[in-house]
């Protein structure tokens, strides 16, 4: 991965994240990263 690649992706993101805090009160945020947890902690049940 290129610098240039990854700025772009980290930009990608941040602009995600503004526009998720601006418009839905960072609600889909939050229900993410609770499915991420669940899905963590699947895996390593599974491990």
């Amino acid at each position: 991965m290129t610098n240039q690649i990854a700025l772009a992706l980290g930009a990608l993101i941040l602009i995600g994240l503004c526009g998720d805090w601006l418009m839905n009160d960072l609600s889909a945020t939050l229900f993410l990263s609770r499915k991420l947890t669940d899905m963590i902690e699947w895996m390593a049940f599974w491990r």
